[in-house]
């Protein structure tokens, strides 16, 4: 569905495993919700590193053979998000560059919101960038650092930038992990056959078998070579603000990340909206799928049936070919179909996790009503999204926001439905309980954690999508 916040990636890194850069690639598998643009994996083997990477999905991108190219037991891997503008293989990731001290790569998930004035410096400085992603001026102050050990120059090159950094980086033979002192995007590590593996999200070690051990703490950075693994906390402290949006749409059901299960966070949001927006309704039908676990919840603390009313489908690709002869709502139509044995002469309430510009949800809507619904109500799993995000998440502008350009009656109007609810701010935190204050709220609120060039104006991200 395009009307939706997109994630910008996910990362991998495996250490101390003799098929490293499979593990790496099964990660990648377990992670590709998180980025459908493109794919790459760099792994080292007797101090020599290579790197694979090419655009689209993961399964598309590595071949049998193309595996066999990245022996060693050091690995990190990377799945970009699928921008809506130019795709490009020189965007791709990891990153790898050779300098002074060696070979590195690396994998960025997040945003670094100084980027573009460090990125200004060091090209009058002589630097030449090969990408037009923030993440790559990492790589180069760690490069320009006149600091001996890889892990100094980690520190050194981390500790200028800010924003929203969740990282993998390797040399020919050490592993490091970090996470920004917010600790905006996750993290998090394991254990597999005496290796030691890192991810965004636990549904990894689930799928390669590994232990999962815990997740890195916001400002931690580990170091893992064969010595084995230590840990360091060498940035100054910050406030803890958690992408609360990994909870309620981007993270996979099965991940647990920021101490809590996924699967029971969007649950209990659904139990919370309907204790907030009560209706008398016949059918609870969730937007599938990111509308699926909040509707079950929903269901169970109303009491109002659920079903399956809409139908997704899974096979749809990036772009079709649409059929010389109109047919309504054909771009919606083609990802989801209603059921009309469920909702004709129903009332019905449709479950979603958040609303961006409003076009998908008014197409929705007025597909329900081609089938024979007899009441409509939206009901949202988060608050009004108002603002952008600056911190990893492509958004809109401000100005595309619908709920930053239109009350709530106004929203219901354009939707064309009966009633319109959102899940009430604190309501939702509420969810978290002890942890309610560990989270960042900016795109609800404008209550940015880290202070960022121009918020209103220009690209959402910052060039990162360029």
């Amino acid at each position: 569905m395009l009307d939706k916040f997109h994630d910008e990636c996910g990362v991998v890194g495996v250490y101390g495993h003799a098929d490293a850069a499979n593990l790496v690639y099964l990660g990648l598998y377990a992670l590709q919700h998180r980025g459908q643009e493109s794919a790459g994996i760099a792994a080292s083997n007797d101090g020599k590193m290579h790197l694979e990477v090419g655009m689209g999905l993961v399964a598309d991108v590595f071949s049998g053979a193309r595996l066999k190219k990245l022996p060693g037991s050091l690995a990190i891997g990377h799945n970009r998000y699928s921008t809506t503008g130019v795709s490009r293989l020189k965007n791709a990731q990891p990153c790898l560059i050779e300098y002074a001290g060696g070979t590195m790569a690396m994998g960025h998930n997040g945003n670094l919101v100084n980027a573009p004035g460090i990125r200004k410096e060091l090209g009058e400085a002589g630097a030449i960038f090969q990408s037009t992603n923030d993440s790559e001026v990492i790589v180069h102050l760690m490069a320009q650092s006149r600091r001996n050990s890889f892990i100094d120059r980690a520190v050194a090159a981390l500790s200028q930038v800010k924003g929203a950094y969740s990282i993998v980086l390797m040399s020919e033979n050490e592993l490091i992990a970090a996470r920004d002192p917010n600790g905006f995007r996750p993290l998090c590590l394991g254990k597999v056959d005496g290796g030691y593996i890192v991810a965004s999200e636990s549904c990894v070690m689930n799928l390669v078998e590994a232990e999962y051990i815990r997740e890195l703490e916001p400002g931690e950075l580990l170091l893992i070579n064969k010595y084995g693994m230590k840990s360091f906390f060498p940035f100054p402290k910050s406030p803890t603000t958690q992408c609360v949006f990994e909870h309620i749409y981007f993270s996979r059901p099965d991940s647990h990340l920021f101490g809590q299960p996924v699967y029971s966070a969007r649950k209990h949001m659904g139990r919370a909206l309907a204790r907030d927006t009560p209706v008398d309704a016949d059918v609870v039908v969730p937007v599938p799928d990111s509308g699926v676990i909040s509707a079950m919840g929903y269901s169970e603390e109303s009491g109002i049936p659920f079903q399956m009313g809409l139908i997704r489908n899974h096979y749809v690709g990036r772009t079709f070919i649409e059929p010389q002869s109109q047919i309504r709502n054909f771009g919606v139509k083609i990802k989801l179909n209603a059921v009309e044995s469920v909702i004709r002469g129903k009332r019905v309430i449709i479950i979603d996790d958040s609303i961006v510009r409003g076009t998908t949800s008014k197409k929705i809507v007025k597909m329900l009503r081609e089938v024979g619904a007899k009441e409509i109500h939206v009901r949202i799993s988060s608050p009004p999204t108002t603002h952008s995000c600056f911190y990893g998440i492509d958004t809109p502008t401000k100005g595309e926001l619908i709920a930053s350009n239109m009350n709530l009656e106004q929203t219901r109007e354009y939707l064309g439905a009966d009633s319109l609810h959102y899940l009430d701010l604190e309501k939702m935190l509420d969810v978290f309980g002890d942890q309610r204050g560990n989270f960042c709220s900016a795109c609800f609120n404008g209550c940015y954690p880290i202070e960022v060039e121009d918020p209103n104006e220009g690209s959402p991200q910052l060039d990162l999508f360029e």
